[in-house]
């Protein structure tokens, strides 16, 4: 058996089919991994920053 033979996993090599003496290649399972979901850090309370007293402008100037 050689090239030639369809039925031989040589002749199958040669024209580049596949069958029952060569199979294709299983698909390798994909494994999904999940990212660990971290907690998160409770906000910070916001304090009011005390805002600059405006200068008024006398009229008298």
């Amino acid at each position: 058996m050689g090239k030639g033979d369809q039925k031989s996993t040589k002749g199958k090599r040669v024209r580049g089919s596949y069958g029952k003496t060569r199979p294709r290649k299983a698909a390798k399972a994909v494994v999904i991994v999940e990212k660990p979901v971290k907690a998160k850090a409770e906000p910070k309370p916001k304090v009011a920053k005390p805002k600059a007293e405006k200068v008024k402008k006398s009229a008298e100037e």
